[in-house]
């Protein structure tokens, strides 16, 4: 539940332009689409993906940490880290396990025999997004429990694309589409507070001791 009380009072310390910047951002954000990366070795490969959702309206992005620890690159995620959310798993399984509970259908984003264009991709279901390592690909336990498999359309001699790219692609293709459907892919009204309530704690400067400031005048 929401404190409005303490969201007024974080967002009364922002400038109004700040605060419509927030709202018209968040108009656009959609939790429709997830991604997932799997344990992908080169880390600003990861921050780029994050900067793509970001930019692109994906409200979360999932990490796979089964193989290699992570940090976000903070130079490549250029702030973006401040605005997605991310979320790790420790094992592929688990966060397979945590998307589907969440309704999602599992989509693997690799050449496959049963693959589908992006242009084809059927949008009106809430799917997660799977990329793979750089040279590997996705792991046999993501390609087994798949629900769909998605692919990038390419003429050249060359047979793929850097992750961040793909990805880059991709998530601009799926997301203009939903914007344009009658789909209801937008966060809820609790979901924007939500993140107003975040971006508004994550912009402010010195935020524990405004934070301790605003406790002490309103106890519990």
């Amino acid at each position: 539940m929401i404190d409005l009380h303490y969201l007024q009072f974080l967002e009364n310390i922002l400038t109004e332009n700040r605060k419509e910047r927030f709202l018209e951002v968040l108009q656009n954000r959609t939790k429709h689409f997830t991604v997932a990366v799997e344990d992908v070795f080169q880390l600003h490969n990861t921050s780029a993906v994050m900067r793509s959702c970001e930019v692109f309206g994906v409200q979360e992005l999932n990490v796979i940490e089964q193989r290699f620890g992570k940090r976000i690159d903070k130079q490549i995620a250029m702030g973006a880290q401040k605005w997605v959310d991310i979320i790790r798993h420790d094992t592929v399984s688990g966060c397979i396990a945590t998307l589907r509970e969440k309704g999602y259908q599992i989509i693997a984003t690799t050449p496959h025999e049963k693959d589908c264009t992006v242009e084809k991709f059927d949008i009106s279901k809430p799917s997660a997004l799977f990329f793979g390592t750089e040279k590997e690909g996705l792991s046999e336990e993501v390609m087994q429990q798949a629900d769909g498999f998605l692919k990038i359309p390419m003429v050249g001699f060359t047979e793929s694309l850097n992750i961040s790219v793909s990805a880059a692609i991709i998530i601009q293709d799926l997301t203009n589409r939903l914007r344009r459907s009658d789909i209801n892919w937008q966060l809820t009204a609790d979901e924007i507070l939500e993140k107003r309530l975040d971006w508004a704690h994550n912009s402010i400067r010195d935020i524990k001791r405004i934070e301790a400031r605003y406790y002490q005048e309103n106890p519990k």
